[in-house]
């Protein structure tokens, strides 16, 4: 397995850095709707980072925009049915 260089990771972020822009901007908060205003940086994205990144990196934009979502709203918590 070859890990990727500087250059290689800086590629990859900031495409997932444009490709998490277009989806802010379309208003999208999961990571498997792919609008097509999104698509050629999800391509960027896919071809600049190795697959397991890619797959970290939907989980955590996922993960944030919930953690977001509880800072603002709060949540309810589970009663205790016994």
């Amino acid at each position: 397995m070859s890990y990727p260089n500087k250059e290689q990771r800086k590629a990859c972020w900031d495409s997932r850095d444009r490709y998490w822009e277009c989806l802010d901007k379309e208003n999208i908060k999961d990571s498997t709707i792919r609008p097509k205003a999104c698509l050629e940086f999800r391509r960027a994205f896919e071809k600049s980072c190795p697959t397991q990144w890619v797959l970290h990196f939907d989980r955590k934009r996922d993960f944030n925009v919930y953690k977001e979502k509880i800072q603002k709203e709060g949540y309810e918590p589970i009663k205790d049915t016994q």
